[in-house]
């Protein structure tokens, strides 16, 4: 396997056509490559789904995009400068799976999971001219990773996908009410759904968000 930013896994299309969709996942903090892999057998056939690993190292088998600090139950914050750091190593993973597989930008998804959402979401709001299409899994736009000004930004592209559930305890489901209150001031377009569960994927959740690529490949 070429060797690429970051450590990554592959699921070749089972069905490959001269349009085939690239789907790159982002997993949580603490989580790999393997965690949103598992969804790959029951994605569509005709998805390149390429698995990134964090850079991170926290233990064995367990990975970060940046440092969470915890200061207590209800007291933590994000090291931003790592995070920015991040977003910069992922834009250029992105760049170069697109170059190796000649898949558009057009023809990309990225999909994320909690801090894997964070940053799908910088990354799209940043550089919605390399990523248009976006799943956002149980996590939040952070204002401190955006534009100095999203105004002079183009996301008349921008479509995302966006989900949480009522009960995360880990990121509650406010911070997602709060992110869709700030693309409606931007007028971007999304799908968002709410489902009975905590911080996870239910399978229903999962079936809506394939329907949703689905649509948009």
């Amino acid at each position: 396997m070429e060797k690429l930013s970051l450590h990554y896994i592959v699921r070749e299309p089972k069905i490959k056509t001269e349009n085939t969709s690239l789907l790159i996942l982002l997993h949580g903090y603490g989580s790999n490559e393997e965690d949103l892999f598992a969804f790959a057998s029951e994605l569509p056939d005709e998805l390149l789904i390429v698995s990134a690993r964090a850079p991170q190292t926290l233990g064995f088998g367990s990975y970060a995009w940046y440092t969470i600090h915890f200061n207590g139950p209800k007291d933590r914050f994000s090291d931003i400068p790592e995070a920015l750091e991040a977003q910069k190593i992922i834009v250029k993973f992105i760049d170069e799976v697109q170059l190796k597989y000649a898949i558009s930008p057009e023809k990309t998804f990225l999909l994320g999971f909690s801090q894997g959402t964070i940053l799908s979401y910088a990354i799209a709001l940043n550089y919605p001219e390399k990523v248009q299409k976006a799943i956002a899994l149980s996590g939040y736009v952070n204002h401190d990773l955006l534009p100095v000004d999203v105004n002079a930004k183009d996301y008349s592209k921008l479509d995302f996908y966006i989900s949480h559930g009522t009960v995360d305890q880990v990121i509650p489901v406010t911070a997602a009410h709060k992110t869709k209150a700030f693309l409606d001031q931007l007028t971007i377009k999304y799908c968002f759904e709410e489902f009975p569960v905590g911080h996870g994927v239910s399978p229903k959740n999962f079936y809506e968000f394939s329907k949703w690529i689905e649509a948009r490949m």
